[in-house]
């Protein structure tokens, strides 16, 4: 699975003029699934993601969680992040795991936060979303599990 997070002091996904999901302090996770991914993927990426030390402690250094800064997660399905760029001037997708399997994938991350006892909101699978946030720092990562 891939990920970009985004540290955010505010995020939110809007579907057709309706807000469907809003978070304040936290992370803005775009995810996508691969065809190789599985539930252990990824559970495995948001066991990641909840230890990441990517917000600053009191003496502004990085070291603090998402958990520790009582932050919430505000995942969005993004198959896009599967962009297969190498030839031509259209990004091909082929890349990406089948509609049926990502939603499956993406739910399961979502979930496995949760469990974590993260707050999480999400996105809308297979919408065409608006998503608006403001990056904190900015601080932005990318995450594959397929790469150490």
């Amino acid at each position: 699975m891939r990920a970009l997070l985004q540290r955010v002091t505010e995020a939110s996904v809007t579907v057709a003029g309706e807000r469907v999901g809003q978070i304040g302090q936290g992370l803005l996770i775009f995810v996508c699934a691969m065809p190789q991914d599985n539930v252990g993927t990824a559970q495995a990426l948001a066991t990641k993601i909840a230890k990441l030390r990517l917000f600053k402690d009191e003496a502004g250094k990085m070291n603090l969680n998402l958990a520790q800064v009582g932050g919430s997660a505000l995942v969005v399905s993004q198959f896009t992040l599967a962009a297969d760029t190498s030839r031509g001037t259209r990004p091909g997708f082929s890349y990406a795991a089948k509609p049926d399997l990502a939603e499956e994938l993406y739910e399961a991350c979502a979930q496995a936060l949760r469990d974590l006892s993260l707050p999480v909101e999400t996105g809308r699978f297979g919408a065409d979303m608006s998503v608006a946030l403001t990056n904190d720092g900015p601080v932005t990562l990318w995450l594959d599990t397929d790469r150490p």
